[in-house]
This record gives C-alpha cells, sequence and structure tokens, in this order.
C-alpha cells in the first residue's frame, strides 16, 4: 500500500543537518499516526550530505528515499523529483536547513482536509533583514500583485499540497517561488498559516538579494508561465538528471 502523507525535502551543503532533520520529522510523522515516506532529494552537494542521508536510509529504510541529482540543478528541480517520485496522497515540503518546524505540520495536515494547498507564514522570521526580510517582503508583494493569489510568505517552503495539484505541473528553473500560484489553477483552495520559524544552526543561507532580482525578471512573463506550468499539453522539460537513488525497503510502509 502506498504512503498517506509524502515529506519532501531540498538538500544542498547541509551535512550537519541531516540526522536531526531525519529524527525531528520522523517523531512528528511517527505521533501523527499515518503511514508516511520522507523523500530526501540531494542536489550537487559539494560536502558528505548525500553520505549522511544514506546512513540514514540504512536506519530507516521503510520510510527514507533519497534520490541525488548529477550536479546542481536547484530548488525548483529538486521539488519537480520529489513531486515525481511521491506516491503520498498529501505532500509536503520543508527547507533541510532546520530552520522550518516539523512541529507545525500536523495543524497543516488537518487543514488539507478542507484545502488543496496549506501555506506557511514565517511571520516572525529568523533571518538578516536588510538581505533576507526586506527583499521577501517586496518579493512577495510583487508575487500577489501579478498573480492574485494573496500570501504574506511565497517563499516558505513549508507546504502540504493535496498530490493532484502538483504531480501534473510543469515546471521551469526557478518557479517554486509561485508554486502556490500555480497549484492553485488545479486546486484553488488556499489557505496560508502562520508558522514558526527557527535560526539557522549549521551552514549557511544559500539566498539573498538574488531572489528579489529573480522575482522582477519574471514579472513580465510570469502570468504566461503559470497558465504553461498548469496546462497537460505544455510539453515537459527535463530540469534535472538523477544520478542514484535510495528507494524504500521491500516491507510495507509503516
Amino acid at each position: 500500500m502506498p504512503p498517506d502523507i509524502s515529506v519532501v525535502v531540498p538538500l544542498r551543503d547541509e551535512e550537519p543537518n541531516v540526522v536531526a532533520l531525519h529524527t525531528e520529522l520522523s517523531a512528528v510523522m511517527e505521533r501523527l499516526g499515518r503511514t508516511y515516506e520522507l523523500i530526501f532529494v540531494e542536489d550537487g552537494s559539494r560536502d558528505a550530505t548525500f553520505a549522511r542521508l544514506a546512513e540514514v536510509h540504512a536506519r530507516d529504510p521503510h520510510h527514507v528515499r533519497v534520490i541525488r541529482f548529477s550536479a546542481n540543478f536547484g530548488q525548483t528541480a529538486a521539488f519537480a523529483a520529489g513531486f515525481a517520485h511521491a506516491a503520498g496522497r498529501l505532500i509536503v515540503t520543508s527547507d533541510g536547513d532546520l530552520q522550518n518546524d516539523p512541529a507545525d505540520i500536523p495543524r497543516m495536515i488537518a487543514l488539507a482536509g478542507e484545502h488543496d494547498i496549506v501555506c506557511g507564514w514565517r511571520k516572525d522570521r529568523q533571518d538578516a533583514y536588510l538581505t533576507r526580510h526586506l527583499p521577501s517582503v517586496a518579493a512577495n508583494w510583487l508575487i500577489s500583485l501579478v498573480t492574485g493569489i494573496r500570501l504574506h510568505d511565497n517563499g516558505c517552503s513549508l507546504k502540504v499540497f493535496q498530490a493532484r495539484v502538483v504531480k501534473p505541473l510543469r515546471l521551469l528553473p526557478g518557479m517554486h517561488r509561485y508554486l502556490p500560484a500555480i497549484a492553485a489553477r488545479i486546486g484553488p483552495r488556499v489557505v496560508e498559516v502562520v508558522v514558526n520559524h527557527r535560526p539557522r544552526r549549521f551552514g549557511r543561507s544559500k539566498y539573498g538579494l538574488s531572489r528579489t532580482f529573480g522575482v522582477l525578471r519574471d514579472i513580465v512573463r510570469l502570468r504566461r508561465r503559470i497558465r504553461q506550468a498548469a496546462d497537460p499539453g505544455t510539453p515537459p522539460v527535463r530540469i534535472y538528471d538523477v544520478a542514484a537513488t535510495l528507494e524504500l525497503a521491500p516491507a510495507a510502509v509503516k
């Protein structure tokens, strides 16, 4: 039987966070009492992230799946690969840096019973104000203006989707920022909830002012790209290459 919930987590150069991330996610999902899988997408790391993921898989082979890219293809590609491999009716997405709090997941899953998309809002962000928080406010205002999907925090990776609204999407690089607006064309019931945001303990952020500039570049053609991404007639584009996968053990997912 396939799992009820798939959790998709992209990781790049997050070696110190892997074990703690798996421990926290597993504890939360076990308390939920529903079948689940954890899909970790290793996105061209330069450190030992994959080695740590392989160790986690060896310890928890009935829940952990690992997808290893042949190079760094970016967060959109990592989410797209996770969506393609996910078997759950619900798909949870999260960052791999421990700033998203897995403790928020049960509340969001409960809301997914009446919504197609549940988006986290990092209302009290634990990031540098000038280089991350302020640019994020500007980017979210622009995205909401153009797409008509009014969210405070499009960039929060902690989200819950009905699988049917994200698995058909034809994503291009950089489009993870607009996932709620794209998926809303298939499942229009969207809700946003305040979630906990924790300071980064290990490693460093991969994002900054460049994210806002990327949104500015996208604005002119954003509506057309969103329509195309949700259109099943759009030819799929290969945006990642998988070098290796570590699959679930044959025993049933618990």
